[in-house]
């Protein structure tokens, strides 16, 4: 066995490991199972990566979010360590090539969609493989309890049978009840749970009762140095705030899945190298973006759950320095929360409509579709449907929960190429075929290893090189895949639907895990609104006792524990800094607030309020305050 110290500075470049990596590292080399709760932002992947590469054979890592894996893949690859990964939209032919791979052992990680552990593929392959280590990310999907329950994850119960290996189980949110059910549930040998305290304490946590969110946006950026992340519910307001923003003087831009990826990664890179300073995205933005320098994050609205919120959050100040993370609230945020959670769970008679259309539309024959995959448009058939997007979307959520289909996110997955035939086969074609015998030989002479594996290649690059055009080059290579001479898969940017079980005459799944389920995610919303609401607990205790963390001290920095530290200013004190500020030019109230400091908002409303009544001071037609000389 290679020491763990040599391959975390050989591969990684650090001299040392975290506070607790090292002990969960030495845990799973034992052979325990082992379940690691780490904040976001704690070195989740190397816990398991410098393990798998301390023993022989393949580390099978299960992940339900496929960008991250990719971008965990391509990390690897970059530091020399041979990964893959397979999810859906990958032909049967690409796959099975993969996966000899890995039996053949040509790979030391394999990232596997959740989906993917039911395929018969997948299942004749692992038994064949030398399985050092199986490593479950986000694995609070695997509990009802959990916010993010995914039941194609109760399958790696069934593929341990297959393997020795210990399970390395991982995720960044869990209560107590959730941390029970993913031991259960992974048939863990014997309960070993490693836990780094969920206490940030250099996270100033903010909540702000605000009518007028857009305008207290502003401000915030505008008194916040550093970059910045703002999350929104929607994509259509991500992209108005941006430009708000923009138009008001700050380095803002927009992120959502719906861009396509090429974009996605510019605005990603732009702001990870500091050239955009303030990004507003939705909650598809952040999953494995390592930024330590992230100094503010403002919520326009509350997530539906403080796992998610903790996360989002959580992405401020990795670098220890002072963050702030501002939610801003309003008197109507709490209904529409509640009427939004009621949209998300629809009644069978929808879902059922709904599931019916899309098996008519991708011609899904009874007693037939089982791990059918098609690309999928949610705006397009929800147009051809003659319903929302938004319906569609909710209909679909239950079917994915109640492990009927899956549906992939959109994300760029590049051309890849493998040649089927020897060179002697391809020799002679050549010959007897001089008019495309030139792009085979631009494609032998550009890529390395056609014969053995898949390859990426690039089309635009080929035709750069051949002086014709992107199209005619795909055409090239549909005609020599027609041959069989080479299996070539194009570029893609689609989200794939896959159907997991066939096709029943009538629908049937658990409606009453469904109510289950809704009355949980109406529990959660509970404790979101308890957070955002109070004003007499430290609004970090209240996070860490969510998170079954009870006796800890007040954190010092949030609004509350700083308003109960400046409680004992009379309202004489604030009666002169009206003055100071009114004869100073600054006569809005935010304008006020942001000057004085946000705990300072409530002594200031009240102070304001009397010199009203008392006639010190007006308010003109345009809400500015002016103060009134006394002659």
């Amino acid at each position: 066995m290679t020491d763990i110290h040599d391959i975390l500075k050989k591969y990684w470049g650090y001299d040392q490991f975290r506070p607790l990596q090292q002990d969960i590292i030495e845990s799973v080399l034992d052979g325990k199972d082992t379940l690691a709760l780490l904040p976001t932002g704690g070195g989740k992947s190397i816990c398991f990566q410098v393990p798998a590469m301390a023993h022989e054979g393949i580390c099978i890592v299960v992940s339900p979010l496929i960008a991250l894996m990719k971008d965990q893949v391509e990390n690897l690859l970059k530091r020399d360590i041979p990964a893959v990964a397979i999810f859906s939209g990958m032909s049967y032919r690409h796959i099975d090539k993969e996966l000899d791979s890995c039996v053949a052992g040509n790979y030391k990680f394999l990232y596997l969609s959740p989906e993917r552990l039911k395929t018969e593929i997948f299942k004749a392959r692992l038994p064949q493989m030398k399985v050092n280590l199986l490593a479950i990310d986000e694995a609070h999907c695997i509990s009802q309890w959990g916010y993010d329950f995914r039941p194609e994850y109760l399958q790696i119960a069934e593929i341990r049978k297959w393997t020795d290996a210990p399970v390395m189980a991982l995720t960044a949110t869990a209560t107590a009840r959730v941390v029970e059910d993913i031991q259960e549930k992974m048939a863990f040998k014997k309960k070993h749970v490693f836990r780094k305290s969920f206490e940030r304490k250099n996270l100033h946590y903010i909540v702000l009762n605000e009518e007028n969110k857009l305008g207290r946006i502003l401000q915030l950026c505008q008194r916040f140095h550093g970059s910045g992340v703002i999350y929104a519910r929607n994509r259509k307001l991500c992209r108005d705030l941006a430009e708000y923003l923009y138009q008001n003087g700050q380095s803002a831009d927009y992120y959502h899945a719906g861009l396509d990826q090429p974009t996605r990664n510019a605005k990603q890179e732009a702001w990870i190298q500091n050239r955009v300073r303030i990004i507003v995205s939705t909650n598809a933005f952040g999953m494995g973006i390592d930024k330590p320098d992230v100094r503010f994050v403002l919520h326009y609205e509350m997530p539906d759950s403080l796992e998610a919120y903790y996360q989002e959050a959580g992405r401020a100040g990795r670098d220890e320095k002072a963050a702030w993370c501002v939610a801003l609230v309003q008197e109507r945020d709490e209904e529409t929360a509640r009427e939004k959670l009621d949209r998300a769970y629809p009644p069978y008679e929808e879902v059922a409509r709904i599931y019916e259309a899309l098996c008519n539309r991708y011609q899904v024959a009874v007693h037939s579709g089982t791990m059918r995959e098609v690309p999928f448009d949610l705006i397009k058939f929800a147009f051809e449907l003659g319903v929302s997007s938004s319906r569609v979307y909710n209909a679909l959520k239950v079917l994915e929960q109640q492990d009927i289909l899956a549906v992939s996110e959109a994300i760029h997955q590049p051309a890849r190429l493998h040649i089927l035939v020897n060179n002697t086969v391809l020799y002679d074609f050549e010959l007897r075929n001089p008019k495309i015998a030139g792009i085979l030989k631009l494609l032998l002479r550009t890529y390395g290893g056609l014969f053995e594996n898949y390859v990426r290649i690039d089309e635009n690059y080929l035709a750069r090189k051949s002086g014709v055009s992107t199209d005619e080059i795909i055409k090239l290579l549909e005609k020599l895949k027609e041959h069989e001479l080479l299996d070539y898969v194009p570029a893609r940017e689609d989200p794939t639907l896959t159907f997991l079980r066939d096709r029943e005459h009538k629908l049937h799944y658990d409606q009453e895990a469904v109510k289950i389920r809704k009355n949980e995610a109406n529990a959660r919303l509970d404790r979101v609104f308890e957070y955002a609401l109070r004003k007499d607990e430290c609004r970090s205790r209240l996070l860490l006792a969510y998170f079954d963390e009870t006796n800890v001290e007040k954190c010092g920095n949030c609004d509350v524990c700083t308003r109960e530290k400046k409680h004992e200013y009379p309202e004489s004190y604030y009666r002169e800094w009206a003055e100071k500020l009114i004869k100073s030019d600054i006569r809005h109230l935010n304008d006020m607030v942001t000057s004085m400091g946000y705990w300072h908002e409530t002594g200031l409303q009240l102070a304001l309020q009397h010199l009203l009544d008392e006639g010190k001071i007006s308010l003109d037609d345009k809400q500015e305050l002016r103060w009134q000389e006394t002659k």
